[in-house]
């Protein structure tokens, strides 16, 4: 039986993951930033996100390696895991270890869940609205960076009712603020 995590999601102070025109480039990682969130995916078996969310983190599936070593160990992870994308927007998805679940309810995602020996980690809001309402999530990862953008897409939905307790939290130079919860 594995454990449902919401994140790692970067947001504004405000609330948004992208601002209202989609952009999120204020959410860039430095390296440091980004070799802790390599220390939080290491147990992650499954990513379960929507297209938009594949179509962004696609290039990790061939990404050429030298770049940086921070940046090739995302990639090693990413590619050791299975992928699950749930759009029916699309009919095919054309990525290793990549499979299309055109609708995911809550009841598909928790035999996922149940099937994994590990972390099925759930990214992308609008993907992770069902299961978030629900209350199936155990963990809600967030990056809070240093930036209002005064609206578009929200982390967090709304209709969620869940009663947390800060398990973690870790700050970081460039203003950035990680927030681990776990549910109550």
């Amino acid at each position: 039986m594995g454990t449902l995590r919401f994140g790692p999601m970067s947001c504004s102070v405000d609330g948004y993951v992208a601002d209202a025109d989609g952009n999120f480039d204020w959410a860039a990682p430095s390296d440091e930033l980004h070799a802790f969130v390599n220390a939080l995916v290491r147990d992650v078996r499954t990513f379960v996100m929507g297209r938009r969310m594949f179509d962004t983190m696609h290039v990790w599936d061939t990404w050429p390696a030298g770049k940086s070593a921070v940046e090739d160990e995302f990639a090693a992870f990413w590619r050791e895991a299975d992928k699950i994308v749930c759009s029916d927007s699309i009919i095919a998805v054309d990525a290793p270890r990549t499979t299309l679940e055109p609708r995911l309810t809550n009841a598909r995602l928790a035999e996922i869940v149940a099937a994994t020996d590990g972390v099925v980690e759930v990214s992308g809001p609008t993907t992770a609205a069902g299961p978030l309402r629900a209350g199936m999530v155990d963990e809600i990862h967030l990056f809070v960076g240093p930036v209002v953008v005064g609206g578009g897409l929200r982390a967090l939905p709304d209709g969620a009712w869940l009663e947390l307790a800060l398990v973690d939290e870790r700050r970081f130079p460039d203003g950035t603020v990680f927030l681990r919860y776990g549910r109550r």
